[in-house]
């Protein structure tokens, strides 16, 4: 089977590529085109055709938080890793 990518694009929509299925709230499959095709969804809630970015974003000053977060040094001072007491 082949991969699937998901990409948050800067202050923008998801861009997908790869053999997806996309299923509604009602379980109603949308048509996608060919298997693989790339499809961008709509992550700033404004676009009018959802789940699909029409561009919207860019005209609403969207901002995303679109870096992936890691555990900080703050958060676990001894590692991840380091042994457990008892």
């Amino acid at each position: 089977m082949a991969e699937v990518e998901i990409k948050a694009r800067h202050n923008g929509p998801y861009r997908v590529q790869g053999p997806i299925r996309l299923i509604d709230a009602d379980g109603n499959e949308y048509d996608l085109g060919e298997q693989g095709e790339v499809i961008a969804l709509c992550r700033c809630g404004g676009s009018t055709t959802k789940p699909f970015c029409d561009g919207t974003h860019s005209k609403i000053g969207f901002q995303a938080a679109e870096r992936a977060v890691r555990e900080s040094e703050e958060d676990d001072p001894a590692g991840s890793h380091a042994p457990t007491e008892g």
